[in-house]
């Protein structure tokens, strides 16, 4: 089985296509908003075309409204395998969330469960003294998720001083065995890497290509569906942006600029997360590299 990761806007749902197309693999998303139905331009989803040629597996499978959890992707996701085991169909896993696919390949996070009261006193510690505060808490306790956690990320911050609280034992400590290469399943890695500076135009072409698509009419409609968007819908990328321009908050133009820094900053996240991954190899990328060449090569280094 092939799993090929990297950052979003990286080419890597294209190459898993066309490797599925050569192959006949089915794909297996790891993505956690394509997840969501009707949430389609701003999610890149792939096409009726595509889905039409090749089976995708996770995508379109809860609404806006619902939560969704990496626990239910993984329940989801086994499902998938040993179905297509069975008939002896190849996978190809393809993604850029990287706590999906880490608890995929290496098995769910073995910490204590969420405390309601504790993580909303933090949270309200934040919300008073500002998020370098408890950041800063952090990188006193727990310098090596401190690495690996973004300074604004409030949500991971406040889940790493919670698990401290409860347990008394880093987080990071809990994280060791996701260095061990001990994987669930028989996964050949493969990592997309492209140049940064390259990374960040596809990022703006993707954005613009997202607009003309009809992003926006994308998330009107959304909105005024019944039940409306969960939290983890409403604040994904490209969404909360637009949410804010229908409310009024920002301009257009102002809410697709803010779209590619969220974007690239998700970008330089994934990047980081990506690094402290066990056998994985890399693919270096370069601007004029096309899909199917980069096909050839993965095919060619497999026989």
């Amino acid at each position: 089985m092939m799993l090929i990761m990297g950052c979003t806007a990286c080419g890597k749902g294209k190459l898993a296509f066309e490797l599925a197309r050569r192959t006949g693999a089915e794909i297996l998303s790891i993505d956690s908003m394509k997840v969501y139905r009707r949430m389609d331009v701003g999610t890149a989803k792939p096409g009726p075309e595509h889905r039409r040629l090749v089976r995708h597996h996770l995508i379109d499978v809860v609404e806006p409204y619902e939560s969704f959890s990496v626990g239910r992707y993984v329940e989801l996701a086994d499902t998938v395998i040993a179905d297509l085991q069975k008939q002896q169909r190849p996978i190809i896993a393809v993604g850029g969330t990287a706590m999906y696919i880490r608890a995929l390949i290496e098995g769910l996070f073995d910490g204590p469960p969420a405390d309601a009261g504790l993580r909303r006193r933090l949270k309200e510690q934040a919300a008073r003294q500002g998020i370098g505060l408890p950041y800063q808490r952090l990188l006193h306790i727990d310098p090596a998720a401190a690495k690996r956690i973004h300074p604004h990320d409030l949500k991971r911050i406040v889940r790493a001083l919670e698990v401290y609280e409860i347990t008394g034992r880093c987080i990071s400590s809990f994280h060791t065995h996701f260095r061990s290469g001990k994987f669930r399943h028989a996964w050949k890695i493969i990592c997309l890497r492209r140049d940064k500076q390259d990374n960040n135009r596809r990022i703006n072409q993707r954005v613009k290509n997202m607009i003309e698509g009809g992003l926006v009419d994308e998330v009107k409609s959304l909105l005024t569906e019944p039940k409306g968007l969960s939290k983890q819908a409403s604040q994904a990328v490209s969404y909360a942006e637009i949410i804010e321009y229908l409310q009024g908050k920002i301009n257009l133009d102002e809410a697709v600029e803010k779209i590619k820094i969220n974007t690239r900053r998700l970008a330089k996240r994934q990047r980081t997360w990506f690094r402290s991954f066990a056998h994985v190899h890399s693919l270096d990328v370069n601007p004029d590299d096309t899909t199917e060449q980069l096909a050839e090569v993965i095919i060619r280094e497999q026989t």
